[in-house]
């Protein structure tokens, strides 16, 4: 019959413990290190925008919100960066780009038209932009400019539209570029300009807080393709990795869980994306 040993068991039952203790202590030190590597401590993708809501404002709390920003914090994350916004005077996007003060610029920025300035990633959605205008105004569609006073953002893809001297785009006897999207409103209320343009929820945020004193034209004045721009000499594999990245998101459903969270329609948001 074999005997109990009271000390053999219980030098048995300490290094048991002792191990489970160990491996314990190995798990906890794991999860804290995946914790730290999902925050904090992973590399910094520097990313130049603008405040344009509802791509990309300031919460309530003074921190980064919109679209662009919680696609770009999701793939990035994805990716094993941290996206980190940098609210940027958009007349020196292109220096700041040049210069390395921003990897890239991502803040419904329109591709069209600029398809060989940058190296993009996109389509990855589209943008309308429109025309709005007083309430007991005569102008009902985009000939009705001609001869008017509009006012846009400075750099914006209105302005580019706008300035152009084309058959197709209505003469308009003066365009004012402002700094900030605020201003044009604030031109319209004091009747300084006849219609302002911009991107389409922009302007019905506009709407809807002025008591409807004021509408929407029909007509498109563009259709775009919004992209993330990187320098157009960037040889490096992150673009392509985040193009993947972004044709995954969008697969799984993901960017248009984000685009009806900020009330745009994901079949018009994403028709025709495909990031292939």
């Amino acid at each position: 019959m074999k005997r109990f040993d009271f000390k053999t068991q219980a030098r048995i039952f300490i290094k048991c413990t002792a191990a489970a203790v160990l491996s314990l202590a190995f798990i906890l030190s794991g999860c804290s290190d995946k914790s730290a590597v999902s925050s904090d401590a992973l590399p910094v993708i520097i990313i130049g925008s603008d405040e344009y809501e509802p791509y990309n404002f300031s919460d309530k709390n003074g921190n980064p919100a919109g679209i662009d920003v919680e696609i770009a914090s999701e793939a990035f994350l994805r990716m094993g960066y941290k996206a980190q916004f940098k609210n940027i005077v958009w007349d020196e996007k292109d220096e700041m780009l040049a210069d390395g003060k921003v990897d890239c610029l991502w803040g419904c920025f329109s591709m069209n038209g600029r398809e060989d300035k940058y190296r993009w990633v996109g389509p990855y959605m589209n943008s309308r932009q429109a025309v709005a205008v007083r309430a007991d105004s005569n102008i009902y569609a985009l000939s009705d400019l001609s001869g008017k006073k509009v006012a846009v953002q400075s750099s914006s893809k209105p302005e580019e539209i706008l300035s152009q001297n084309s058959a197709d785009i209505p003469q308009v006897s003066g365009l004012y570029c402002f700094v900030r999207t605020e201003y044009i409103f604030a031109a319209l209320r004091k009747n300084y300009v006849d219609a302002v343009a911009g991107h389409e929820y922009m302007l019905r945020v506009f709407i809807n807080e002025s008591d409807n004193k004021y509408r929407l034209l029909d007509e498109s004045l563009l259709l775009s393709k919004l992209g993330i721009a990187f320098a157009k000499d960037n040889d490096s594999a992150l673009p392509e990795k985040l193009r993947a990245t972004l044709y995954d998101m969008k697969n799984d459903g993901t960017l248009a869980k984000i685009a009806v969270k900020y009330g745009l329609d994901p079949n018009t948001a994403l028709g025709g994306i495909t990031l292939e």
